[in-house]
Parts: structure tokens; C-alpha cells; sequence
């Protein structure tokens, strides 16, 4: 099996390479085209510094960040095999420099933010379920298969040495990685000055060790008083786009932003009574979120693995795990540094390109903080699990699982920002820089691409709200919105998505997405004169223990 397993990817990337290693260097007209192209590639993202205050931190504290920043490399590398195959084989068989960068931040050879298209010649497209599962399994040949884990978060599927599939969990099938990154973990478990956070790490390594992280999963919410915070591990599923089962490896160090996170604090207490007050029948909201919710502000100083793949996370909620959301709830950590960097450099060009000059000034950065903390608020609410006994909702919508809940966490947390508003618990903002800039913030997602869970959530509310008239396009490509029509649209979509994740319905998900989930040609030439403008789409950071003075 260790021969099997070491092969996973091997031979397909092989041949991948075969068809750009070979590229001419001769100073051709062709070549300096070509050139030019890679260069407008690299020129979609820009650069941003992550660092962050560490002075209060002790000599212990700062050698524990260097063995964290350790095992979150670990998570890189893993995420590259998970994605395409070994990181240096991939890069070293491109040529051109910009090409290779390109590769780099998109962790190999598809644009991710430009609907997966491939940037190097003899590339063909991305296979949909990346490298979890064998590239010539079919979808039927998957559900034949008989063997209880294979649409486990944490197994891959590969072909035996007989040709047929085989179920090979995570913790043996990168058992050499995954014993170092535990190792790390448990040296900086051992500087830790706070014993809830060492307790963590602890359980982290072990969960690397096994592929059961629920215990470590539980801990984390104990983890309250450290000034240092770790996300580590196989976690989201986005990758895999074929069955949307399979989670990917990926790492956050974060600096807690104490002061922030004291301002946020309130809110969590309200959870409860706002899940029953969602606009959808009892059935739909009869679960009720965890108790032990929480809401924190951070300095992130680490991205690694699947998060940094393209398209940047300001946000996350987790634990994904139904049973332990359900039992504690979740942790709701707002990436404040990186949400600022993109409001400043993308969001607000994208505003004064695209919003009505009347309505311009309602783009503020505290109104795109609230609206990006209830979307992780809004995760953890709804219904986890189908009220007709097909599972739990991530099972039953499979590969179109995701562009739902990132639709559902989209137009609920606009929905929970305007109740808190109108219960008197969200006084300070005006509800119109909520809405305007939420639309802002759908121009600035869907260009991640329609191939994206987050650009197809944001077509599928775009089209939504346009049928709705909850926005206008004057003569001058300006869009103007109109608050009241957008709050009847964020009700109805609300309730959409709600039932069809309650009723687990497949056929109803893939029906919204891909009749909503799409680009129009008027959008699709506004989007381009965002381009033309030279406005980026995303960040790329410079980061690591120096950036840190480690």
C-alpha cells in the first residue's frame, strides 16, 4: 500500500510536465507576448505585508509562534499534493518566471479567481475532484464502491495494484508529513502559557496522528484567553469539487486583537433567539446553535495550504464538524488586518467604479466588518442536518454543497445584521452602508469566478436581487440600490436556501446554480472595466516568522 500511496499523483504529474518543461528560451516576438501575458496575470493581485504587534508577547510565546509556523508549512506542502502534486516538480517544469509565480499562488497550473482556466500550454482542465480520487474515476464507478469511509472528510481514494479503488486515510496516506507537523505542535504545546491552548495543540497532534480531530475540534473552544491562535489541519472542501466530500489541508496563525474582540462579544449572546426569528417554517430552524459561540477579532500573520490558494479568506467559522456545532456551537474569527487590505485596495476602487455617485459614500469598512462577521455568524445557523432523513446537508447537496452555504452565510448575515439593527442591538451603523456595501461586495467576489463556491453564491444573489429590482444601472454603468426591494430579496433567497438545505434537495441546489449562478454579459463588461482600470482582484502576501522579527 506505502508504494500505492506514494505513487497518488505521481504518474499524471509526469505527464503534465512533459508538455511545459520543454519551452523554448530563444528571444522570439511570440516569446515576449507571451512574457507580457504572464506579467498581466501577476498584476490581479497585490502584494500586502502580514505582520502584526508582538511585543507583549514572552521569549516562550515568540519561540512557540517559530515551531507553529513550522507545522503550518507542513500543511502547504500537503495541500499541494492534495491539489496538483508535489510543489518544486511542479514549478520547476515552467519556465517563465511570472508563469511559475502565477503557478505559485494558485498552487499549480489553473487560474482559480479566472473560472479554473489553465495558464500553461498543454495543460488540460483541472480535474474536478483535484487528487482525492483517482483522474479516470467516473461518478458511477465512486457510488459502486462499496466501503463505509469513501465519502469520509479525511481519506483519499486511489487505485490498488488489482485497478480498483481503495480507501487510504489521510493519517496513513501522509503519515510522514503529518508525524513531523505533530511533532511541531507539540514542542510549541510545551512553551504554551496557556494551558487551554497547550491542551489544543496536544490534541491537534494526535488528531493529525489518527484523522479523529473532533476531541481537538471541542478543545478549541476552551481556548480563550491566548494571545496566539492556531487553525490547523484538513478542513474545508471546496477543492474537491467532484463530490464537495473531501477536506483539504490548510493552517492560520492568528495574533488576537483583545480590544476588537471585546467590542464583538455582545453579540454572540443574541444567536439563539436569532435563529428562530429566520424567515422560514419551524421545521427548518428547529436546531439550535451552540452555546459556547464566540466572536474574536485577530492580526493573521500565516496563511498556508488551502487558504491561500488564490482568492484570500478575511473570515472563518469553524469547526465544520455538524455534532460539534451543534453541541458547542462556533468560533467566529474575523481576519481584521486582511479584511482591512482588501476593503482599502479593492473594494473601495471597485465602489467608486461601480456605485452610484450618490450612494458612494456609504462604502465604509465597519459596515463591510459587520457584514463579513454575521456571513461567519450566519454559518453556524439554519439546520446541519435534512429534516427528512437524507443526512446531513453537506452529504445530501454533495458538489453544489458549497456555493449553497456560502450563499446561505452571504444573505443571512445581511439579514442578522438588519434584525440586530432593528432589535436596537446595532445602533451605530447606518443599515444603508450595510446594503451598499454588501453590493459593493458582490462585485468584488464574483470575480473570483463562476467556477468558485464564493462567485457562484454571489451570481446567484446578484440575479436574484436584479429580478427582485433591488438595484438599478443608470446610462453611465452606475448601480443604485434600493434598500427596501433589497430587504424583501435577502428575506426570499434566505428562506430559498434554507429549505433547500432542509430538505436536502440536489436537484433544487444544482437548479439554482445553474440557472443564477452565472454571468451576464452587462456584468461581465462591468467586471472587465474593473480590469481595464487595473484594479486588483485579490491579495498576496509577504509573510513568515521574519516578517515578524522572529
Amino acid at each position: 500500500m506505502k508504494r500505492t500511496i506514494q505513487m497518488i499523483g505521481l504518474v499524471l504529474i509526469a505527464g503534465l510536465l512533459a508538455n511545459c518543461g520543454n519551452q523554448t528560451t530563444e528571444n522570439t516576438s511570440g516569446d515576449d507576448e507571451k512574457a507580457d501575458v504572464s506579467a498581466q496575470l501577476l498584476e490581479k493581485y497585490v502584494p500586502v505585508e502580514l505582520t502584526a504587534d508582538i511585543s507583549h508577547l514572552s521569549d516562550n510565546e515568540k519561540e512557540m509562534l517559530r515551531h507553529l509556523f513550522k507545522a503550518a508549512g507542513i500543511m502547504d506542502e500537503l495541500f499541494w499534493l492534495q491539489n496538483v502534486g508535489p510543489k518544486q516538480e511542479v514549478l520547476s517544469g515552467i519556465a517563465d518566471e511570472n508563469l511559475r509565480k502565477f503557478a505559485e499562488i494558485n498552487y499549480g497550473y489553473w487560474d482559480e479567481l479566472d473560472n479554473l482556466k489553465p495558464f500553461v500550454e498543454g495543460i488540460g482542465e483541472k480535474p474536478a475532484g483535484a487528487r482525492f480520487y483517482p483522474e479516470d474515476m467516473t461518478k458511477e464507478e465512486f457510488e459502486s464502491y462499496q466501503h463505509s469511509e469513501k465519502a469520509g472528510l479525511y481519506t483519499l481514494i486511489i487505485r490498488n495494484e488489482d485497478g480498483g479503488l481503495e480507501t487510504v486515510w489521510y493519517h496513513e496516506a501522509y503519515k510522514q508529513q503529518l508525524t513531523e507537523a505533530a511533532g511541531w505542535l507539540r514542542k510549541a504545546a510545551s512553551l504554551a502559557a496557556d494551558p487551554e491552548f497547550a491542551r489544543y495543540l496536544e490534541l491537534r497532534a494526535d488528531a493529525l496522528l489518527t484523522s479523529n480531530y473532533r476531541p481537538s475540534d471541542m478543545a478549541w473552544f476552551d481556548v480563550k484567553n491566548n494571545h496566539v491562535d492556531m487553525v490547523i489541519g484538513p478542513i474545508e472542501n471546496y477543492t474537491d469539487q467532484l463530490f464537495g466530500y473531501k477536506a483539504a489541508f490548510e493552517s492560520f496563525i492568528l495574533i488576537k486583537d483583545k480590544v476588537w474582540s471585546e467590542k464583538l462579544s455582545k453579540f454572540a449572546a443574541f444567536l439563539p433567539q436569532l435563529q428562530k426569528e429566520l424567515p422560514v417554517d419551524p421545521a427548518y430552524k428547529q436546531e439550535v446553535p451552540g452555546a459556547d459561540s464566540e466572536l474574536n477579532a485577530y492580526e493573521v500573520v500565516f496563511y498556508a495550504g488551502d487558504c491561500n490558494m488564490a482568492g484570500k479568506t478575511i473570515a472563518i467559522n469553524l469547526p465544520n464538524d455538524e455534532v460539534v456545532q451543534l453541541e458547542k456551537g462556533t468560533r467566529k474569527l474575523q481576519l481584521k488586518n486582511a479584511m482591512k487590505a482588501k476593503f482599502d485596495k479593492i473594494l473601495v476602487p471597485i465602489a467608486g467604479s461601480l456605485i452610484d455617485e450618490s450612494q458612494v459614500s456609504h462604502i465604509s469598512f465597519d459596515a463591510f466588518f459587520a457584514n463579513t462577521m454575521f456571513h461567519e455568524v450566519a454559518h453556524g445557523m439554519g439546520i446541519k442536518n435534512t429534516i427528512n432523513g437524507k443526512g446531513t446537508v453537506r452529504q445530501a447537496l454533495k458538489e453544489q454543497y458549497s456555493a449553497i452555504e456560502e450563499g446561505k452565510a452571504d444573505i443571512l448575515g445581511l439579514y442578522l445584521v438588519t434584525k440586530l439593527n432593528e432589535m436596537g442591538e446595532f445602533p451605530e451603523t447606518d443599515l444603508m452602508d450595510n446594503y451598499v456595501t454588501f453590493m459593493a461586495g458582490i462585485f468584488r467576489s464574483v470575480r473570483f469566478g463562476a467556477s468558485s463556491a464564493h462567485g457562484k453564491a454571489n451570481m446567484i444573489r446578484f440575479n436574484y436581487f436584479y429580478e427582485a429590482g433591488a438595484f438599478s444601472r443608470n446610462e453611465n454603468g452606475k448601480y443604485l440600490i434600493d434598500m427596501e426591494k433589497m430587504k424583501e430579496a435577502a428575506t426570499g433567497l434566505t428562506n430559498l436556501i434554507l429549505k433547500i438545505q432542509g430538505d436536502g434537495d440536489y436537484d433544487a441546489a444544482k437548479k439554482l446554480v445553474d440557472e443564477k449562478g452565472v454571468i451576464g454579459k452587462i456584468l461581465q463588461d462591468d467586471l472587465n472595466s474593473l480590469n481595464d482600470k487595473g484594479i486588483p482582484v485579490d491579495i498576496i502576501f509577504s509573510q513568515g516568522p521574519g516578517m515578524l522579527g522572529l
